[in-house]
């Protein structure tokens, strides 16, 4: 029996989490859906991930505000705001904020585990913005990363995309 739920999420009412130097709003979380997981998510300029692949699960992201390089296989592609694209699973992919402002995306995921990779990487966000100093470095962050990763079917498969 599928655990499908009506959801309804009104501005600033979710879960929120801090990872990766960013804010992570959880719109639809697994237990309320098995098919989707989906976040607003807030990055500051020059974040970046290095490019890696997912097992089990394909993204698809939609540009609200700001700028994103975004490399799916040997492509790279330059995302603004309404742009979007879909990754299919196992597609390395890696992307960087571009610009002087953060950028606002919502972020989806097919089926809808990965986003609680953010919880147990991250912490729990103390207001609706940025990390500051209140954050977690990512000294602290980046060796989860590295052993919870693998449990999600997250891997590292070549460096972020040049500053």
């Amino acid at each position: 029996m599928s655990n499908e739920q009506l959801v309804v999420k009104h501005p600033g009412t979710g879960r929120a989490t801090w990872a990766m130097d960013s804010l992570f709003e959880h719109l639809l979380e697994p237990g309320q859906s098995e098919r989707l997981g989906v976040a607003l998510v807030t990055q500051p300029s020059g974040v970046a991930t290095p490019l890696h692949r997912h097992a089990h699960e394909a993204e698809a992201f939609y540009v609200l505000e700001g700028r994103l390089d975004y490399q799916a296989g040997d492509d790279i592609h330059e995302l603004d705001a309404g742009a979007f694209i879909h990754l299919p699973r196992g597609l390395p992919h890696a992307f960087r904020i571009r610009g002087e402002t953060p950028a606002r995306f919502l972020a989806l995921t097919a089926p809808a585990g990965l986003l609680q990779l953010y919880d147990e990487v991250g912490i729990p966000a103390a207001e609706r913005r940025l990390p500051g100093p209140d954050g977690q470095t990512l000294e602290v962050e980046i060796p989860k990363w590295i052993e919870v990763g693998p449990r999600y079917g997250l891997e590292v498969v070549g460096p972020p995309i040049p500053e």
